[in-house]
């Protein structure tokens, strides 16, 4: 049987204390080895990627809703936690409105070698460190056929909470690790056969249409951080500069927006 929470401070929910604290969850849940997932598709996306739950959270009409995932939790010895709305607000720190959280087992991370292995198209996000555009990013990449996406040691991590929530769960879809050491991984790149090409404005760069006129059997494109863009070893050490052609005196897009765009226009054929 779901177990009650009526007390906020309840000590069996801690691993879903403060979800809106970025900073907090940042250190701790990668630490502890946990993720959150949030909403009834994320959750059984993760299921489905073969993610281990620890516990699962829910308001008390979502129990007939997931009743096929309560089930084999019980069956399983995993608990399941049911609350009222405004005692897991209390914890949370927002209003559950998705239906049900999860307490996830972080998966171990794969080696860029093993990622990239059969991969023609890769992502490689340097330093984004908003979760929204990160997040989206993956949605685009699963979407548009990206075989897989890199992301650099100082990027914001995939499996934040919100993260997952903006990409609907593709983060399990899409094959993904961390690259480190950057940019000095191009060299692991291009002895896997790729050809690191960089989005960035620069003189030098050719436009994304002749690119994908042209494209390289193995293409690795880096998308860089809000604001400042691709760091200047990073340009320097890419094998190509690339460019989106724009208009209307506007020079660059949302890196979401640009990493949508540059994954359309250079999917595999």
């Amino acid at each position: 049987m779901p177990t009650r929470i009526t007390d906020p401070n309840d000590a069996r929910v801690a691993d879903y204390v403060a979800l809106t604290d970025v900073a907090l969850r940042r250190r701790t849940e990668p630490e502890r080895g946990l993720y959150i997932a949030e909403s009834e598709k994320v959750i059984r996306r993760a299921l489905a990627a073969g993610h281990r739950p620890r516990s699962f959270l829910m308001a008390q009409r979502w129990l007939t809703d997931l009743s096929d995932l309560v089930a084999e939790a019980e069956q399983d010895g995993i608990p399941v936690f049911v609350a009222d709305h405004d005692v897991i607000e209390g914890f949370t720190g927002f209003h559950l409105h998705r239906g049900a959280l999860a307490s996830m087992q972080r998966p171990e991370l794969k080696s860029v070698e093993e990622v990239v292995a059969d991969a023609r198209r890769v992502l490689v996000i340097e330093d984004v460190v908003d979760h929204t555009n990160v997040g989206a990013i993956f949605r685009s990449a699963a979407g548009l056929g990206v075989d897989a996406v890199l992301v650099t040691p100082r990027c914001a991590d995939p499996l934040y909470r919100r993260a997952i929530r903006v990409s609907m769960g593709t983060v399990f879809q899409v094959p993904w690790t961390r690259i480190d050491p950057w940019p000095g991984g191009m060299d692991l790149l291009r002895d896997s056969g790729f050809t690191v090409a960089a989005l960035a404005l620069s003189e030098d760069a050719v436009s994304l249409d002749e690119l994908a006129a042209n494209q390289p059997e193995r293409l690795a494109l880096v998308l860089g951080t809000e604001g400042d863009g691709l760091g200047r070893r990073t340009v320097e050490g890419a094998d190509i500069l690339v460019t989106i052609p724009m208009a209307g005196g506007v020079d660059s897009l949302n890196v979401a927006a640009a990493g949508a765009v540059a994954a359309w226009a250079l999917r595999a054929r």
